[in-house]
C-alpha cells in the first residue's frame, strides 16, 4: 500500500511539473501587439476650392516580437474631420509579412475630398484643427512555424494639426479597442471596448 501511494505522489509531481513548464512556455511565447506611429503628416491645400487636396503621411509599423513574425491583411487608414467625422480621405495598405523585431515605414499620399477638407484647413489657420485617424486591419502571428488565429485591430486617434498643416509625431497602440488622445505628447488610452 505504501508503494502505491508513493507511485501516485510521483505521478502527481510529474504532472504538476509538466503543467508548470507548459504555463511558463505559454507566458514566454505569447506575442506582443504591433504598434503604429504616424511619424509625419502634411496637408497640402488645393489651388482651387473644388479640387481634391493631398495628405502626405508616413506611418511606422513596429513588430516588437523577437520570436513571432506577423502576417497582415489589407490595412485601411482613414482620415476624418468634424463632429460627424466626415471622411477627408482613405487609403488601403496592401497585405504584407513583417519579420521578427522589424519596423516598416509606409509613406504615401491620400486624395483629400474638398467638402470636409475646407473646414479642416480653415480651422488649422487658427492652430485648432484636430484631424482624426482610424486604422483597421486583421493580422496573425507565426511562432515556431505555427500560425495563430486572426486578430482584429481597430485603432483611433486625434492628430493636432498646426497652422502650417503639419504634425511632428503621434503614437497609436492597442488591440481590439478604440483609442483616443489624452495628452499633447501622443499618449493613448482605451476609450471604450467594442465586443464582436
Amino acid at each position: 500500500m505504501c508503494q502505491g501511494k508513493s507511485l501516485y505522489i510521483w505521478l502527481m509531481q510529474i504532472i504538476g511539473l509538466l503543467g508548470l513548464i507548459v504555463l511558463c512556455l505559454w507566458l514566454s511565447l505569447r506575442p506582443k501587439n504591433p504598434s503604429y506611429s504616424i511619424v509625419f503628416i502634411s496637408i497640402e491645400q488645393p489651388s482651387n476650392s473644388n479640387e481634391n487636396g493631398t495628405i502626405f503621411y508616413n506611418l511606422e509599423i513596429e513588430n516588437p516580437n523577437k520570436d513571432s513574425s506577423i502576417y497582415y491583411e489589407d490595412t485601411i487608414l482613414s482620415f476624418l474631420y468634424g463632429q460627424e467625422e466626415d471622411e477627408v480621405g482613405e487609403t488601403t495598405i496592401g497585405s504584407f509579412h513583417q519579420g521578427t523585431g522589424n519596423t516598416r515605414d509606409v509613406s504615401d499620399t491620400v486624395n483629400a475630398k474638398p467638402r470636409p477638407l475646407k473646414p479642416l484647413l480653415n480651422a488649422s489657420t487658427n492652430a485648432t484643427a484636430e484631424l482624426k485617424v482610424a486604422l483597421m486591419t486583421r493580422y496573425r502571428y507565426k511562432t515556431w512555424g505555427i500560425k495563430s488565429k486572426f486578430h482584429g485591430l481597430h485603432l483611433r486617434g486625434i492628430l493636432p494639426i498646426d497652422s502650417d498643416g503639419k504634425l511632428s509625431r503621434f503614437l497609436l497602440t492597442g488591440v481590439d479597442t478604440y483609442w483616443q488622445l489624452v495628452s499633447a505628447i501622443g499618449e493613448l488610452k482605451p476609450a471604450k471596448h467594442e465586443s464582436r
